[in-house]
């Protein structure tokens, strides 16, 4: 209610004092109020009134041979909506009594009576009986509730509607809604226009959601669609959900196991490092292969048979191929070639053999 003002505080005029106190107080109290809400949060509570309707009608009509879910719906959707906009009213003004302070958030309230209202609306037979906590009771509740989306009998734009008026009710601390007001409608017109609660779509291409814009840095965080480096570093960018297939097939600095694995190299190297992995460590990928063609050699006997193997390369003008090498099949090649001209490899009985028989000569 507005003040009213006594006669003695009113100047002497020939207006009529009533008009006068009445556009006194319009310049007093601000106009134009902003209605903009969190979207995302007014979607989700219209989504969820839906199945609240839905529990309440089946749990309403189970064990009943002359009823039957749909009904009632028409009745106790109506019941629902007056339940919910009297809780939400009244709400308030009895938690501050009560509690002394509003701690929920306003969605997790107005679920509470969703879930208050399905809860009064159970039969004898429901509270009785095992039917709460049965297979059959969310079955039913789930084929419900899929006839009224395909009969459209409570339209999204309506349940929008009613969430809109019930979070407004119970969203003190304008959590989900905005609280501003102004004297002027340009005042709005330009505030509307950088709102936090303003509805915006996410930039990102192939994303089309919509959402408030406060939530819009949160979003891009996570957005599926937002293009973000390469996390294993490399000089690409790809779409945050197709990360882990990049990562894991095309991605030069993919983590792959040596060529010579096989022969006994236990380094993991990026895929496009292998060539330079294969380079710097050609001695002992060269080990490596002597000992599989030379399993009855000793380590010295390798070692020396190596040194050979190189010297020959690069008189030939050959260690670019031993370097260049991508695999175990083509160093062995090589390294067969360059033996061949070596001679059969002594190991280490032979040696002492051969330099005895020299020695009794």
């Amino acid at each position: 209610m507005h003040k009213v003002l006594s006669g003695m505080d009113l100047p002497t005029s020939d207006v009529d004092p009533g008009l006068e106190k009445i556009e006194v107080e319009k310049k007093k109290s601000p106009l134009f109020h902003c209605d903009l809400f969190d979207t995302e949060v007014v979607y989700k509570l219209a989504q969820m009134l839906l199945p609240g309707l839905a529990t309440a009608c089946v749990d309403n009509t189970s064990g009943d041979l002359f009823k039957t879910p749909g009904s009632v719906a028409v009745d106790l959707r109506k019941e629902m909506i007056d339940y919910l906009t009297q809780r939400s009213e009244s709400f308030v003004a009895e938690s501050v009594i009560v509690e002394g302070e509003l701690r929920d958030h306003p969605f997790d309230i107005i679920s509470c009576f969703v879930d208050d209202f399905a809860s009064s609306k159970r039969n004898l037979f429901s509270r009785v009986s095992g039917w709460l906590l049965s297979e059959s009771r969310e079955d039913k509740i789930d084929d419900f509730l899929q006839d009224m989306e395909m009969d459209g009998f409570w339209l999204l734009e309506r349940r929008k509607t009613l969430a809109q008026t019930l979070l407004k009710n119970v969203d003190l601390k304008n959590l989900i809604k905005c609280g501003m007001k102004f004297n002027y409608a340009q005042e709005l017109a330009n505030h509307v226009q950088h709102c936090s609660f303003r509805s915006t779509i996410c930039q990102n291409q192939g994303c089309d959601a919509r959402l408030c814009a406060s939530h819009l840095e949160k979003h891009d965080s996570t957005c599926p669609f937002k293009i973000i480096p390469c996390e294993q570093i490399c000089s690409g960018s790809v779409m945050r959900r197709e990360m882990d297939r990049h990562c894991i097939t095309v991605c030069p600095m993919k983590l792959v196991s040596c060529p010579f694995y096989a022969v006994g190299c236990p380094s993991a190297i990026a895929q496009s490092r292998i060539n330079e992995h294969c380079s710097d460590n050609l001695h002992s990928h060269l080990l490596y292969c002597l000992q599989g063609i030379h399993r009855e050699a000793s380590e010295e006997d390798l070692k020396q048979r190596m040194e050979q193997i190189l010297q020959v390369s690069l008189q030939a003008s050959s260690n670019s191929q031993l370097a260049e090498a991508q695999g175990v099949r083509s160093l062995q090649l090589i390294v067969r070639d360059i033996e061949s001209k070596l001679g059969a490899l002594e190991v280490g009985a032979k040696k002492k053999k051969s330099a005895v028989n020299i020695a009794v000569k």
